[in-house]
């Protein structure tokens, strides 16, 4: 029974009204001549909804004549009356099945690729080390090799600890974990001196092997010796040791900026413009050609993958470019006010120039 209402589907049915008062004669004579009817639903004595396939729409016609009923069509189901309701709209048609397939292709290809570093680290050109390796966007999923593209990036990189590749739609998953660069191992057998890597004044020195060359309170020039890997005896010839001590000192920096008491400064209006794009692989697409009619501005972009599904992409993008309207504007300083801009920028010059296992102490200018 289900199979023939389902073949009834593709072949197209009808729902039906019958109004009469030999309603269950004309169930029956159907039931005789072998006519499927279904979903049958009596709204009182004399009315009845019923299905019947389109093909059989003739026969119960002659069949409601003879038993005095009337036949009246309240829908139309199936795939023939879904195709000639839309046999006007053969463009549509045609688009939507090309859009199909074209998702359907597309699903075959990486069409994002990302990355998740540990702790937020970004490792120096990773993206161009992973396409090297095999891993790129626009690549056909079973020509990707997982474990070939780890195995390329740990080969060529010791900065990576852990990498994994994991491929998810059209997404490429890349999990890295950053190594710890190994410290120098250094033989304590072998003999050394240490020496001043910059000059300033030794506030506290503690040699733990070698023999002591300076002072606390000696001003000291880069290069200078500091303590000597040598152990000199009263009673035994000198000794070549490893140099071992703890040395503090105070180190100077200097540095000089040239600053105008009257500047030009650019400065937002809060006016902007905004323009979009599509870009399809690597073919954009621009719906506006004009550029800015702002005099001075900046440009900022930003690109939004299409996506259906979490992970899988398409092989399209939506680019906003926005352009913010800037304007110059001179402006005049005091003294005090260049000393502290000064100030500020230079120490900002250092703070980025010194080890961060420097006690920084400032100075007045």
């Amino acid at each position: 029974m289900l199979l023939k209402i389902i073949l009834k589907y593709i072949l197209g049915y009808v729902r039906v009204m019958v109004e009469g008062y030999y309603i269950e004669r004309l169930i029956n004579i159907c039931t005789s001549d072998n006519i499927l009817i279904w979903n049958l639903k009596r709204e009182s004595s004399v009315r009845l909804y019923l299905n019947l396939g389109i093909s059989d729409f003739k026969k119960i016609s002659k069949i409601a004549k003879k038993t005095k009923c009337r036949l009246k069509i309240e829908s139309r189901y199936g795939i023939p009356f879904i195709i000639n309701r839309y046999r006007k709209r053969k463009i549509f048609v045609a688009l939507l099945i090309i859009v199909l397939i074209s998702v359907f292709v597309s699903s075959l290809y990486i069409w994002n690729i990302d990355i998740k570093e540990e702790s937020g680290v970004n490792l120096y050109n990773i993206e161009n080390d992973l396409k090297e390796a095999g891993l790129s966007v626009g690549k056909l999923k079973n020509k990707i090799n997982t474990k070939d593209i780890i195995n390329k990036i740990r080969l060529k990189r010791n900065d990576i600890a852990w990498i994994g590749v994991e491929i998810k739609g059209t997404n490429a998953i890349v999990r890295i974990v950053k190594s710890d660069q190994a410290p120098e191992i250094i033989n304590d057998e072998d003999y050394c001196n240490i020496i001043a890597n910059k000059s300033g004044l030794i506030t506290k020195i503690n040699a733990q092997n070698g023999t002591v060359r300076v002072k606390e309170g000696d001003v000291v020039q880069k290069n200078d010796l500091l303590i000597e890997g040598i152990m000199e005896g009263k009673f035994t010839n000198p000794r070549y040791v490893h140099a071992i001590g703890e040395i503090e000192a105070k180190v100077w920096y200097t540095k000089s900026k040239k600053i105008y008491n009257k500047m030009e400064e650019l400065t937002k209006t809060g006016k902007e413009e905004k323009c979009y794009s599509i870009k399809i692989h690597n073919f954009e697409i621009n719906f506006s050609k004009k550029l800015s009619k702002f005099e001075l501005y900046d440009t900022i972009k930003t690109e939004n993958k299409i996506k259906i599904f979490s992970n899988l992409f398409l092989p399209i993008s939506v680019i906003k470019t926005t352009y913010q309207e800037l304007e110059k504007t001179e402006k005049e300083y005091d003294d005090e006010e260049i000393i502290n801009i000064g100030k500020k920028e230079l120490e900002q010059e250092l703070e980025n120039e010194i080890s961060h296992k420097e006690n920084i102490l400032r100075s007045k200018m």
